[in-house]
């Protein structure tokens, strides 16, 4: 059994078990969130698609916490300027893991 979620603006096929990298929000280490936005679900009765979005569906998740993600460079050159800039950027995510999905 799989389903297809939305957050933030991107699609995750999910199924029990999953640990998720999603883009961070506040929640404390241990909690539980739940997605709401359930595009689509893959059971013993066959695939459901919503539409939008499947009725009374969601995914409930477990927060194991925050990390940060890749390091990424900011680089920034005038030619015959004498004008250099390097920066640095860490972007936040947060990791869940998914534990039940209610139809």
């Amino acid at each position: 059994m799989y389903a297809i979620i939305s957050d933030s603006g991107r699609q995750y096929t999910v199924k029990e078990g999953d640990v998720l990298t999603v883009d961070y929000r506040e929640a404390d280490k241990g909690s539980s969130i739940d997605f709401e936005k359930v595009l689509a679900v893959s059971g013993d009765a066959g695939l459901t698609i919503g539409m939008p979005t499947v009725a009374g569906a969601r995914v409930s998740a477990e927060v194991l916490g925050a990390k940060l993600g890749k390091k990424l460079i900011v680089q920034k050159f005038r030619r015959r300027k004498n004008s250099r800039r390097k920066t640095g950027h860490r972007q936040m995510h947060m990791e869940v893991k998914i534990n039940k999905m209610l139809v």
